[in-house]
């Protein structure tokens, strides 16, 4: 059975900071890309930053030079420091486990709050 479970959520204040860890189970965790996803209210989900297998990063230009992944294939975990947060930055927060077609696997979200 593939879980990914998220944590590391809460209210922060503008600028601050959080870390979101997704640990991952039931997969072969270094074969898959791991992405992490946020759906605001209102909005469509919308992709955050994803690291590939083989470590290659990609990032929404939102978070560009403030969000950070990262991933560590020995604990199974992949990491998202959230840096210089903003109020847009309120969402849910997903992690996403993507192999090829037919393996890809969501956890249940985590809820960030930016506000003062």
């Amino acid at each position: 059975q593939v879980q990914l479970v998220e944590s590391g959520g809460g209210l922060v204040q503008p600028g601050g900071s959080l870390r979101l860890p997704c640990a991952a189970s039931g997969i072969i965790f270094s074969i898959y890309a791991m992405g992490w996803y946020r759906q605001a209210p209102g909005k469509q989900r919308e992709l955050v930053a994803v690291i590939t297998s083989d470590g290659s990063t990609n990032y929404a230009d939102s978070v560009k030079g403030r969000f950070t992944i990262s991933r560590d294939n020995a604990k199974n975990t992949v990491y998202l420091q959230m840096n210089s947060l903003k109020p847009e930055d309120t969402a849910v927060y997903y992690c996403n486990a993507a192999f090829k077609a037919g393996f890809s696997f969501w956890g249940q979200g985590t809820q960030v709050t930016v506000s003062s």
